[in-house]
């Protein structure tokens, strides 16, 4: 056998749409006589804000990351003062251009930004007599706010309070002006961002407000990141700009990546290559720190015309002029007040002719406080004798302003509009539409009618909804929020008027992220999809951080939450076929009651006729997060009166009584509450029947939405389900132990409850039918437990009335 091998022909990647520049060799000769007049006003402008990051460290308490805030700052300086369209008095506006700190650790450089840029149009349109371009007070970030980086609302030192210093999160938050998403957690920004370009481009088609993403190279190597790039090119999502600050350092490691024919330590690829291959637009700058090669790359990216996205890699270093460089400048720098701090500050000591007062004596946290307040005023002062800085800054964020306003960006024609929702009657959760009315006895799936309804609420707002799944669009029957809409894929080129996003395949990671992200906007609702065992765990970092988002929106603005739509479909043991690794009954327990009031609403429906009132009811609550739990088997449609439950309607109110039990007769059996459609379809159906048939006096509840019941007024809670009941109730439930504790809080109704985990393991594959037998949740098994536990309760409540004194 011939072992000799020759080689290939060289690999070639599939022809690209879009393009690739090292602006080195693009760069025009002699550069723009506008950019050299720039310059030097840019070049001061780098030297305070770099100053700026090295204050911020040293008084917070030698805490943050100022490497990577250092080695971005002449990237986003060149965007906020040349590049961007953006109103600066208006830091909400839906037309202007967007910036996004995916990397959300260089939240020290964003503030020392921002409270640079406020401080130079604060001054320069004084000097200038130019009326005021500062948006109010509350919707600023000030130089004095700067007291606040790192620091709790409830701190008390003496200029925090005086000058009402805001609070600022060590990662961004939408607290911050011109913040729409909160980043940080590791690979969300990407996608997030993307999210917002995608509510942009979907609302203003033509000329679309772009998306500036911050972002570096270790921030790219989560899974989620490469999902979203693919996304981003495959629905050409051309008003994209990805900005990479490519230092190659992170926290463990000073070569992240491949480069220079020397193996990357993390990857082996570099921000260029894995752009490229995902088909963006690239354009390398292999000085990061040059302004002339920085301003022709970003002029260059805003002219293409391939419709992709677009990504700049800029080679940097971490920390470049700091004193500290590389890996030990990412969340590390100089000791408090040391020398070598003092030392970082003496470029713009010497360029200034002015010294920052040395501190000394004792460090509390009153005396640093004001040693900080007062280095912050020697920033203020060469600012106020700085006229270059001052005038020229404040002339650059006037015509920023003046070119958005020649865009002239008006709403496209029958554009989104999710008005209807949230304002007047037209929709009513006791209004079921004609085509949710279903006749007695015909079967639907719960995942089938939760995507009619969808469907109902996207056509009433023009095309709101927009979903995607991971590979089970028609599986999960979120496919039918398009109906009525342009078939196939959403694209922005080819194809704008779809409600589908593909988001890279099976990649429920960036899914949850970009419809948050494209929720955050706020014209849309995002929808993502996929079976409850994957999408609740692998979207919960998004969750999260789209609920801290919207809450730090709410706090500042007022405006009520954006909502994002976490279908959990296929959900818990009725998927059994698929076995344990999908059919999983925790998915419930990572969502309900794991985030602060009003931020999340879960939704555990049984009949598909539920579905509606419990849709709408909880929509125009306005959560930032809803969490529909569906299952995957057809569902027989049953008459509620018959079976003498009440209307579906009473669902909206997060628990119902399916029997109120009579406490003034002799015999009295307890409380049985339920949850998920498993062992509710079987309770209604084979168990109720036995019960009625055996005379026991029981209360039953089913619970559709514990985050609904208390959004409830406590005295109507106590009507529905009096608290007292929870310390004899059991419960049966095909989810976890745990999401039934609202209800259950005896120990002895806790032992009695049956639940999927039971029995000590997992349950094993097979049918619905064999799995929730395993589980002991059969109707045999129910009504065996049931009875038990009326039996002891019979004899409690014999006791009782035979001893009245022990009541």
């Amino acid at each position: 056998m011939n072992t000799t091998l020759n080689k290939s022909t060289m690999f070639t990647l599939n022809p690209r749409r879009g393009v690739y520049y090292n602006i080195a060799d693009a760069l025009p000769t002699p550069p723009s006589l506008h950019a050299q007049i720039e310059l030097p006003f840019f070049e001061q402008l780098d030297l305070v804000y770099r100053t700026l990051c090295s204050i911020l460290y040293n008084f917070v308490p030698t805490s943050g990351h100022p490497g990577g805030s250092i080695s971005s700052g002449r990237i986003v300086e060149m965007l906020l003062y040349r590049t961007m369209n953006y109103d600066f008095s208006h830091p909400d506006s839906k037309r202007a251009d967007m910036i996004s700190y995916a990397a959300g650790h260089k939240a020290m450089g964003l503030y020392a930004m921002w409270a640079l840029r406020n401080e130079l149009v604060r001054i320069g349109s004084k000097q200038l007599g130019v009326p005021n371009l500062l948006a109010e007070e509350k919707r600023q970030l000030r130089l004095e706010d700067l007291l606040g980086f790192r620091r709790n609302p409830t701190n008390e030192t003496p200029l925090f309070r005086k000058y009402s210093a805001k609070a600022l999160d060590g990662h961004p938050t939408c607290a911050t002006p011109f913040i729409r998403i909160a980043t940080g957690a590791s690979g969300v920004g990407v996608p997030a961002s993307l999210g917002l370009a995608l509510g942009a481009i979907d609302l203003y088609p033509t000329n679309s407000p772009n998306v500036h993403i911050i972002e570096g190279e270790g921030g790219m190597t989560p899974g989620r990141v490469h999902e979203a790039l693919a996304a981003a090119a495959t629905s050409q999502l051309h008003n994209v700009f990805l900005h990479v600050d490519w230092n190659q350092a992170s926290i463990d490691s000073n070569r992240v990546c491949s480069e220079n024919g020397e193996p990357g330590e993390y990857v082996q690829w570099n921000p260029v290559e894995l752009c490229y291959l995902h088909d963006w637009n690239v354009i390398f700058v292999p000085d990061g720190h040059d302004f002339t090669q920085i301003v022709a790359a970003q002029e260059l990216a805003t002219s293409l015309t391939t419709k992709q996205p677009t990504a700049i890699v800029y080679r940097t270093r971490k920390g470049w002029k700091y004193g500290i460089e590389g890996r030990e400048a990412h969340g590390a720098g100089h000791k408090f007040c040391s020398e070598q701090y003092y030392s970082s500050l003496g470029e713009f000591e010497q360029a200034f002719n002015i010294m920052f007062p040395r501190f000394t004596g004792e460090s509390s946290p009153a005396r640093v406080e004001e040693n900080y307040f007062e280095t912050l005023m020697v920033i203020r002062k060469v600012l106020e004798n700085n006229s270059l800085l001052t005038q020229t800054a404040t002339k650059q964020i006037a015509a920023s302003r003046e070119k958005l306003a020649k865009k002239h960006l008006t709403v496209r024609e029958h554009a989104p509009s999710l008005s209807t929702l949230y304002t007047g009657n037209e929709l009513d959760p006791s209004d079921i539409p004609a085509v949710l009315r279903f006749t007695p006895g015909s079967s639907i799936t719960l995942r089938e009618v939760l995507g009619k309804a969808l469907n109902i609420l996207n056509k009433k707002t023009n095309g709101a909804l927009v979903a995607s799944a991971a590979d089970l669009l028609g599986s999960t029957s979120v496919n039918q929020v398009n109906t009525g809409f342009a078939p196939g894929f959403f694209n922005a080129a080819t194809n704008p008027g779809s409600r589908l996003v593909s988001i890279g395949g099976i990649c429920e990671d960036a899914m949850g992220a970009m419809m948050a992200g494209l929720a955050s906007y706020g014209s849309h609702i995002g929808i993502t999809s996929s079976y409850s065992a994957f999408i609740a765990a692998l979207e919960h970092v998004a969750a999260r951080l789209h609920g801290i988002g919207q809450q730090s929106k709410e706090a500042v603005t007022g405006e009520p939450y954006n909502t994002w739509i976490m279908v959990n479909a296929h959900a818990g043991v009725k998927t059994g076929e698929d076995g344990p690794t999908h059919a999983d009954p925790q998915a419930l327990q990572l969502l309900q009651e794991c985030f602060p009031q009003n931020v999340c609403i879960t939704l555990t429906p049984w009949d598909p006729q539920e579905i509606w009132p419990l849709l709408v009811a909880a929509l125009k609550l306005r959560p930032a997060i809803l969490a529909p739990f569906v299952t995957r088997p057809p569902e027989k449609i049953i008459d509620r009166a018959s079976f003498g439950l009440p209307s579906a309607l009473e669902a909206a109110k997060g628990i119902y009584a399916i029997r109120t039990a009579d406490r003034t007769a002799k015999q009295y059996n307890g409380t049985i509450v339920l949850q998920g459609n498993g062992v509710a379809s079987i309770f209604v159906n084979e168990v109720l029947p036995r019960i009625q048939q055996t005379g026991l006096n029981m209360n039953i509840f089913y619970v559709t939405s514990v985050e609904l019941f208390k959004t409830l007024p406590a005295s109507e809670q106590e009507k529905i389900f009096p608290e007292a009941l929870t310390y004899e109730a059991m419960g049966i439930t095909d989810f976890t132990l745990p999401t039934l504790y609202q209800w259950v809080r005896s120990n002895d109704g806790i032992r009695r409850t049956l639940h999927s985990f039971r029995g000590g393991h997992y349950l094993g594959s097979g049918s619905a039918a064999k799995v929730l037998e395993e589980a002991g949740v059969h109707g045999n098994g129910q009504f065996k437990a049931i009875n038990e536990y009326a039996q002891f309760m019979e004899k409690q409540h014999r006791y009782r009335v035979s001893h009245p004194e022990m009541a």
